[in-house]
């Protein structure tokens, strides 16, 4: 297509009017919504959403840690985000004595509150469309290759520039497969501190049996602070520092939630894939997702057992099993939802109307007549590219002694150089015995043991390396109890063989006496010899599919401007890539199923429901039970005497708008967005407002818990807190 209708095009579609609850919109274009949005209920304007030229609510909103939003409520630098997004930051300051993930932590002074090095929040100082000058040299005739060098290197002269004459950094990310471009310019904040967290009976409470489902009753929140230097500006970690004072902070709402109230999520989502072609959706929900699920029910199923049986270790895994357990549990309601939904029948329909509309021009069908059977052509490999990838990115390095000693063990010292050997021999003894304190052998030897014979009982025999077919018991890879025992033989050998991987004390003593050549020589060992073989077909396979990838996304990039062209009339709003996005909805139950019909909240009263001691998850503090007895709620209570919980609302969401802002019509915190619901999780590939919704923590339940369960009062005093 012709880059001159190109960018016509893109700009009539980003300036059309949206529809309601589809969509993350960039919001350096919100004008083009602000009708609709306050046709819904909304009583400000863009301007207060997101503004260069006065403070707004993105000046609120950040990029917490690397995957998670965050958002401000206090003039000091008080930061409210998910209990989950900083769950691992919370374990690392843990001990057994000081167990702060079970027992909770609350700050009663700014000099309690506990440095929390690494982490950092970002803030977006603006985002800037720099299409034309990316793309400058770039015509109908320029290839892939230069395409590719001329966009990098016209990228890099505009970042250079941006801060050579700023103290920001700079980032410009494709949009619409590299059809457009923005410049996003930031400021990273380095001294966050913890603040306060709920135990996890109360921040996690349904664990993995309640994530992803509706109805919720979590309070999935934790508070942090940012710290500066003493002139307002980002700074590494010093007992000088003071907390920031911010331009913007979100008032914070007791007035509630009703059905069909105005809704807006302000955050970063990660990564959806609404372009998709039915070959691709039909890889995720029939290749991926099965068997990453698998491997991953093995992975936890072992966790949970000793987990259960020990405090001691449930401290140590839990965050790997919280991390673990997500993506477990989204998949499969991704499959369901794509299956339940025939998203890859409606995707084939579009495409078949796509194929005809191009064929029915004489001009449209020499430009694009092949694109939709070339893509096909390269899904085929892809295919069995991702089958490869994925079952021995998640078998193999599913196991914790393959991917955190093994692997650096054979890359840097079999594999490695003489030069190099003391330095990294003495990095890797260095790292073994720290992983060694979060590490439970029973639990990787399960792992090693039955992730292995899934790989080698159910993995294509072709796809399997010709050294390793012999542990596949027979011409097919079938006889499972005959690879089981192998495996376990296997495993036994990493203890009793050099360098004795499984034993400590003697692999820091083999490795403390080794020499270059001595290690040189284990290359052809057993465990050495699986860990290369399905390493290399992994590279390799990776590599292809690598490359693949970018072919799809260069033929994407026709296919999107096609559409673009093809419906002219229809919004397409971009893929998300972790930038802020701004989505709207309303308040609203669902019907998940015939003869099901779910309210648009939760109460403690579900929480008491769900009680069983017996059971880790379900498990109710004391404390909070007491205060539910004397229906002890203060003026958090909602007009029936209830203590809501958590609602759901049709705002599009995805992974990174865990810990958004949720904002009522006047622009006040009503809620924390932390999950979506199971049945619409293949919203990152088809949203579907029947099914789809975001659920959100209610901000009378966190400030109940700030409250009246932690006696808080110092945090309560410093929140703005209103009545609308």
């Amino acid at each position: 297509m012709r880059k001159s209708l190109l960018l016509t095009l893109l700009i009539a579609t980003i300036f059309s009017i949206a529809r309601a609850d589809e969509g993350m919109w960039l919001p350096l274009f919100l004008k083009y919504n602000e009708a609709e949005m306050q046709s819904l209920g909304f009583k400000l304007t863009a301007e207060d959403v997101y503004s260069v030229n006065h403070h707004s609510m993105k000046d609120a909103v950040m990029l917490f840690g690397g995957g998670c939003t965050g958002e401000l409520i206090s003039s000091q630098g008080l930061v409210l985000t998910n209990h989950h997004c900083g769950y691992s930051n919370v374990q690392a300051h843990s001990t057994m004595e000081h167990n702060y993930l079970q027992d909770g932590f609350w700050a009663k002074t700014m000099a309690e509150e506990i440095p929390t090095p690494g982490l950092t929040v970002t803030f977006l100082i603006y985002m800037e469309d720099v299409t034309r000058q990316v793309l400058k040299d770039v015509n109908s005739n320029t290839g892939e290759k230069e395409r590719q060098e001329l966009v990098k290197r016209n990228s890099e002269t505009i970042i250079a520039k941006l801060e050579s004459t700023t103290p920001f950094k700079a980032a410009i990310k494709p949009f619409y497969y590299g059809n457009q471009y923005f410049m996003f310019v930031t400021q990273t904040y380095r001294d966050v501190r913890l603040v306060g967290v709920p135990p996890e009976s109360i921040g996690k409470f349904g664990g993995d049996s309640d994530n992803w489902m509706w109805p919720r009753h979590t309070g999935d929140f934790s508070l942090w602070r940012i710290y500066t230097d003493k002139n307002g500006q980002p700074a590494d970690y010093s007992p000088d520092n003071v907390p920031m004072k911010p331009a913007k902070w979100f008032p914070i709402s007791i007035g509630g939630v009703n059905e069909e109230d105005f809704t807006l999520v302000f955050g970063y989502p990660g990564t959806t894939h609404q372009f998709y072609l039915s070959d691709a959706v039909d890889i995720v929900a029939n290749v991926q997702n099965p068997i990453a699920i698998q491997a991953r029910t093995i992975r936890l199923d072992a966790m949970k057992r000793y987990m259960n049986q020990d405090p001691r270790i449930r401290l140590m895994y839990s965050a790997k099993a919280n991390s673990i357990s997500n993506g477990w549990k989204k998949w499969q309601g991704e499959s369901k939802g794509i299956r339940e939904c025939n998203v890859v029948e409606k995707k084939q329909k579009e495409e078949q109307d796509f194929i005809r509309w191009v064929n029915a021009d004489p001009t449209l069908k020499d430009e694009l007549g092949n694109l939709i059977p070339e893509m096909r052509s390269l899904y085929k490999d892809y295919r069995s590219q991702v089958q490869t990838t994925t079952y021995i990115s998640e078998c193999l390095f599913g196991v914790e002694m393959i991917q955190k000693v093994v692997h650096p063990f054979v890359r840097t010292l079999v594999q490695g150089d003489e030069a190099s050997f003391a330095a990294n021999r003495d990095k890797i003894i260095a790292n073994y015995q720290k992983f060694c304190e979060s590490y439970y052998q029973p639990i990787d030897k399960e792992c090693f043991v039955n992730l292995l014979t899934y790989y080698f009982t159910s993995q294509d025999i072709s796809q399997i390396p010709t050294a390793l077919q012999k542990y596949c018991g027979g011409d097919l890879c079938g006889a499972e109890s005959e690879v089981k025992a192998k495996m376990e033989q296997l495993w036994e050998k990493m203890s009793t063989t050099a360098p004795y991987f499984t034993d400590q004390t003697k692999f820091v003593d083999y490795l403390s006496k080794a020499n270059y050549k001595k290690v040189a020589k284990l290359a052809n060992s057993e465990i050495v010899t699986l860990y290369n073989e399905l390493f290399k077909v992994y590279v390799d396979t990776y590599s292809k599919s690598r490359e693949t990838e970018k072919e799809l996304d260069k033929h994407y990039r026709d296919y999107v401007n096609a559409l673009m062209s093809k419906e002219s009339d229809k919004v397409f709003y971009p893929d998300a890539n972790l930038t802020l996005r701004v989505t709207y909805g309303q308040v609203s139950g669902f019907s998940p199923a015939d003869g099901v019909q779910y309210a648009h909240y939760t109460t403690l009263d579900g929480i008491i429901a769900k009680e069983d001691p017996d059971v880790y998850d379900y498990k109710v503090d004391p404390k909070l039970k007491q205060l539910w007895e004397k229906k002890d709620y203060g003026r958090y209570a909602n007009s029936k005497g209830e203590l809501p919980v958590a609602f759901i609302a049709s705002n599009h969401t995805t992974g990174g708008n865990s810990g958004s802002p949720v904002i009522n019509a006047n622009g006040h915190l009503i809620g924390t967005n932390f999950d979506r619901v199971w049945e619409g999780t293949m919203s990152d590939i088809n949203y579907d407002v029947s099914r789809c919704r975001n659920i959100s923590l209610d901000a009378r339940y966190f400030l109940f818990i700030v409250d009246k369960f932690a006696g808080a009062q110092n945090l309560i005093d410093e929140m703005t807190i209103v009545e609308d």
